[in-house]
């Protein structure tokens, strides 16, 4: 696309972040304090907005995500970084426009350029259906010990089995609960789980659960299909993890398919584990939308990482630019490069 045929074209960026969740912030803190210019675009909707505290994040233990949020977004702008309200769109790839870079198209209908990409869209926790589930999710519905474990330590705490990593749920959330039953629901148990499950005193009960009972504003069990209940103050489950990728598809960027024990728990976007450079040159990729299982803390730190890989890129850019322009700069006067 042509830039002059854009008349809704709204400003040019070293970097533009797509994404303003942890890891997001945390490139666009690091790329804005090496004085890229950078826009990040904000959806709005973090993962984690469920939940009333974080945890596990040194500094920050017990902040409501969206403190952190508003204090890594004040950061960012503070160091002349600029943030917009709402998703991204597509992205049109460097070989669609004429001087190289890219096109995002945002959500509003505008359109920004961009040198580099710093993709960090997030996930999406894809949740069993049972009525109820999604209302309590992140509160007392919960699926990492790391992150609310310690708040419901020594409770009764239940495993709703969904998939082929409910028995290891069972056997982590031992270490902050003897009180573990694992609900079979709708997975079968083999006799080496039945034998492990007994081993760690983790009650095992049969039967689908349909539902889920309260007392006040609080969790107080499960109801099964037979009409039997199951004391419990937390219920823990495995949501599928959906990557946000559509900006990444819109580049022709692949997705692939998380497995845990030989089956499906979810998706992410390729990339390189270090960096978080993608097969695209020029985008890069960081948080749970290029690691599934990543907590706050590795959220931000990847956000680091692919903010300092994108840094070196544009500098050796410039480098290679500025050695073109010498070179050529030689050949205007007669002279060599080296001798002018």
């Amino acid at each position: 696309m042509d830039d002059a045929r854009d008349n809704t074209l709204t400003g040019s960026f070293d970097v533009v972040v797509v994404g303003g969740g942890t890891a997001g912030l945390a490139g666009a803190l690091t790329l804005a304090r090496a004085r890229r210019s950078l826009l990040v675009l904000d959806s709005g909707s973090p993962r984690n907005a469920p939940a009333a505290h974080l945890h596990g994040y040194l500094g920050r233990d017990g902040a409501s995500p969206a403190e952190l949020l508003a204090a890594g977004r004040a950061e960012v702008t503070g160091y002349g970084g600029e943030i917009r309200s709402g998703a991204a769109g597509t992205a049109l790839a460097a070989d669609r426009l004429p001087g190289g870079g890219f096109l995002v198209r945002c959500a509003d209908g505008s359109s920004v350029r961009a040198g580099r990409l710093l993709i960090a869209t997030g996930l999406v926790d894809e949740l069993p259906q049972l009525p109820g589930l999604r209302e309590r999710w992140g509160r007392d519905v919960l699926h990492c010990p790391y992150c609310h474990g310690w708040e419901v330590r020594d409770e009764p705490v239940a495993v709703l089995a969904t998939g082929p990593v409910a028995v290891h749920q069972a056997q982590m959330w031992r270490s902050w609960t003897d009180r573990v039953t694992l609900l079979t629901h709708t997975r079968r148990l083999t006799d080496a789980d039945r034998e492990l499950l007994s081993a760690l005193g983790v009650a095992v009960v049969e039967g689908e659960v349909t539902g889920l009972a309260t007392e006040g504003d609080r969790l107080a069990g499960v109801t099964l299909a037979d009409g039997a209940a199951v004391a419990c103050t937390a219920l823990v489950v495995a949501p599928r993890f959906t990557a946000r990728a559509g900006v990444a598809a819109s580049l022709g960027l692949s997705v692939a398919t998380v497995e845990r024990a030989g089956a499906a728990i979810g998706t992410c976007l390729e990339a390189d584990p270090a960096s978080g450079a993608t097969a695209l040159s020029g985008v890069w990729a960081a948080g749970n939308v290029a690691g599934p299982m990543e907590q706050l803390a590795g959220a931000a730190a990847a956000g680091v990482r692919a903010a300092v890989a994108i840094n070196t890129d544009l500098i050796e850019e410039e480098g290679r630019r500025a050695l073109e322009a010498h070179r050529a700069a030689g050949r205007s006067t007669g002279r060599s490069a080296s001798g002018a």
